[in-house]
């Protein structure tokens, strides 16, 4: 029962901030996840996978999923970015999944390039109601959940189209991006007396590259702010990479958690990375922090090349 009463509360939580999109802490790795104007932004096509586990220990905390493709492409003489993006979001008896097409032309402008980025696709917001109708739960001695009309007693999601739009400016050695989310704000009703609004987010991002004095470590600072413009939340985030291979860096994000992360690029391009929240409140007490895996694997796009020669796949 009193797990029953925790996941009912993260529940209620959810709808409050929920606002907030997935919760990711390696967001420099990873920054088409939010922002559709990265798509395409290096010369290779990318392919991530990344798993997070909220708060373990914590009934309800849930977890998220992210899977991503992203590639450069050239039409003529101009440069665009493609790419498609899967978020699968479960916190309490929530679920938020969405699925975007992501599009971004491509630039010059001054000494660096500018990506303007569009993404078209559908959110899915499910609220778990037969897991709620399973338990006789009241709040205080005044209201019974269980026969509340306006909460579903049942399985429930509803659909809605979504659009995002970005933009990202890069320089040899920095980069700087805003993009912003649910424009539309779309509504997914459960029913006919309950609805859930799906508010916009504003996300801005920037970072930098510094080569220090041995040439084979390099700074990576970074920093992501994002907003419903009612809540706020800062990640300050700082990575020294080594020999292009290994990495290791620091997160903090004021008010709530201190995040820890490494990494290795593997041989034949594929990439592992790791990273675990350390709660910096009382909540540090009641779980043993939040954890994420991220895998990546990109390969060289070539743009043109007029005759293409296959080796015997015996030999390669």
């Amino acid at each position: 029962m009193r797990k029953a009463i925790t996941c009912i509360c993260i529940a209620l939580s959810g709808m409050i901030y929920a606002q907030f999109d997935a919760q990711i802490s390696q967001y420099m790795l990873h920054q088409n996840a939010f922002n559709p104007a990265a798509v395409g932004e290096k010369n290779l096509i990318e392919i991530i996978g990344e798993h997070r586990i909220n708060m373990i220990s914590m009934p309800g905390a849930g977890s998220v999923s992210i899977f991503s493709v992203n590639s450069p492409v050239k039409f003529g003489t101009s440069t665009h970015g493609l790419g498609l993006t899967f978020i699968n979001d479960r916190v309490g008896l929530f679920t938020n999944q969405s699925f975007h097409a992501q599009y971004a032309y491509k630039t010059k402008l001054g000494a660096g390039k500018l990506s303007a980025g569009l993404q078209l696709g559908v959110v899915g917001i499910g609220f778990s109601g037969d897991s709620l109708s399973q338990n006789k739960i009241t709040l205080g001695s005044y209201h019974d959940i269980s026969g509340d009309e306006y909460i579903p007693q049942t399985s429930v999601v509803g659909m809605k189209f979504d659009i995002g739009l970005g933009a990202l400016y890069t320089l040899r050695n920095w980069y700087a991006g805003v993009s912003f989310l649910h424009l539309n704000q779309p509504v997914v009703k459960w029913g006919d007396k309950t609805e859930f609004k799906q508010y916009g987010m504003f996300y801005t991002t920037a970072g930098m590259h510094f080569q220090l004095s041995d040439p084979k470590f390099v700074l990576h600072p970074s920093v992501l702010i994002k907003s419903d413009f009612s809540l706020w939340q800062f990640d300050l985030s700082s990575r020294v990479e080594y020999d292009n291979r290994f990495w290791g860096g620091l997160t903090i994000r004021p008010f709530s958690s201190l995040v820890l992360m490494a990494g290795i690029n593997i041989a034949g391009g594929f990439a592992i990375s790791y990273s675990a929240d350390v709660a910096t409140s009382k909540l540090i007490s009641s779980n043993y922090g939040s954890h994420e895996i991220m895998f990546a694997y990109s390969f060289e796009y070539v743009f043109s090349k007029k005759t293409t020669k296959q080796k015997s796949i015996r030999y390669l």
